[in-house]
């Protein structure tokens, strides 16, 4: 079969990286019929995994990579080194092996074991830090910033997803032309997850060119989410190819709705999907209408066989059950599962605090403002004249604050997450004017507001 040209009808491959997609060879998209409101307007989603790494990422991987061999960037350098969430991090690493390089990756120690596995099995060195799911751009302690200080040293390359043009040039080149085609120029809507944004603006950018009419809709999660590969609103704030004024609406999902519609893709549909896709379709459904004339994209970025270990967390009774892992006692009882709803019942108005709002009042009333994180985090970086009380240590009562119970304190932590945790203890203690920062250290560096750095 040696010279012999490649044929997307037969399927018929001389190399792997052939089979990446294409306007000649696109992923599927496939209607739903079950899970959707409508009568009239036809949803598709588009499948994703059918790329040849499994997962949208293999596009933009593929054209990070061949952007800078063709810049010459990748002349004296055999290493790449990048933060990621885990499915960049998979292309990356098979790209490399085909190409004859290596790659070291950064990535959270919240990510999905099954994704830090998987890397680690295709020959990536990672690097695992605590940072949130989807690295933080300007975090300073952080896996985007310790992959830019990698870097630095010889024989390696950065190729930096989340602000290199070649990200959503991919989508522009294969994921709107494959979508224009496949819907036969009749789509109205586009919808995507917002990560590192290149979905949505690369594929926006070409189908707004087509057709002006056409609606981009971005979706992003609630602070403090469980889902890899997106970011919160005020992550999104500070990310490079976020061009909220080429999109047409931007909505909000909770964890919640996410997994739960997650759950019925896959039982309902018969479609392996991950959270992420059930993200990007609850926030469809929540703002297109009903109507003859539709016709909705909305991308379903990977596949569910990574996140088993986030089910299980999500979906603790169909494990019950089950023989091996996760066993009884890694069930939650129904103790953890009251104070988790204690937890979100917290996130409101009269007990958290947004960060403009926080920045203003801290040179008029002077809150106290108590940092729950480890103390090695605190070091790295922390709100100027925050103080440092770790949770554990809230809990046992090793601090003096004021004697004042009504003297305003804010919790502080990385995203918003265990400063709830914090206000909690506090409040349970007689302290009644205490608020959880909104967005956490991550948040307040994002804004350029002070901070203290290592």
């Amino acid at each position: 079969m040696k010279g012999k040209q490649t044929d997307h009808i037969k399927r018929v491959y001389h190399s792997i990286e052939e089979m990446l997609s294409s306007e000649d060879n696109p992923t599927p998209i496939v209607q739903l019929n079950r899970v959707v409101p409508y009568k009239q307007t036809k949803l598709y989603a588009k499948l994703e995994w059918y790329n040849p790494f499994g997962s949208l990422k293999d596009r933009i991987g593929a054209n990070l990579l061949t952007d800078a061999e063709e810049k010459g960037l990748m002349d004296k350098v055999n290493q790449l080194v990048e933060p990621t969430s885990g499915n960049t991090g998979f292309a990356l690493a098979m790209l490399a092996n085909a190409k004859g390089y290596s790659l070291k990756a950064t990535l959270s120690s919240m990510i999905p074991i099954e994704k830090r596995t998987l890397l680690r099995f295709f020959g990536c060195d990672v690097l695992e830090i605590e940072d949130t799911l989807c690295p933080a751009p300007g975090a300073p302690e952080g896996a985007i910033a310790l992959a830019i200080e990698t870097a630095q040293k010889p024989d390696f390359h950065m190729l930096n997803q989340y602000s290199n043009q070649a990200n959503p040039n991919a989508h522009y080149k294969t994921t709107g032309p494959e979508v224009w085609k496949q819907t036969e120029q009749k789509i109205t809507h586009f919808v995507a997850a917002l990560g590192t944004c290149g979905t949505l603006t690369g594929t926006g950018t070409f189908l707004k060119e087509k057709n002006s009419s056409i609606k981009l809709i971005g979706v992003h999660p609630e602070e403090g989410h469980d889902i890899p590969g997106v970011r919160s609103i005020i992550q999104l704030q500070q990310t490079k190819l976020f061009r909220p004024e080429l999109y047409d609406q931007l909505i909000e999902v909770s964890n919640r709705e996410a997994f739960d519609l997650c759950l019925r893709i896959n039982r309902e549909e018969s479609i392996i999907a991950g959270p992420s896709s059930g993200l990007a379709l609850a926030g469809a459904i929540k703002v297109i209408q009903d109507r003859e004339d539709a016709v909705v994209v909305v991308i379903f970025p990977d596949n569910a066989f990574k996140y088993a270990s986030s089910f299980q967390r999500h979906f603790p009774e169909m494990f019950e059950n089950m023989v091996g892992s996760p066993t009884q006692s890694d069930i939650k009882n129904e103790k953890e599962e009251l104070f988790d709803k204690m937890i979100e019942l917290c996130r409101n108005d009269l007990n958290t605090i947004d960060l403009n709002e926080a920045y203003n009042i801290k040179s008029k009333t002077n809150p106290i403002f108590i940092d729950v994180r480890s103390s090695d985090q605190y070091s790295a970086t922390h709100i100027v004249d925050a103080i440092n009380i770790p949770i554990n240590n809230l809990l046992l009562g090793n601090y003096k604050l004021t004697k004042d119970k009504d003297y305003p304190i804010i919790t502080v932590c990385n995203v918003g997450n265990q400063s709830i945790e914090g206000l909690l203890i506090l409040k349970s203690l007689g302290y009644s004017n205490v608020k959880s920062l909104n967005g956490g250290t991550t948040g307040w560096i994002l804004k350029g507001f002070p901070i203290v750095k290592k």
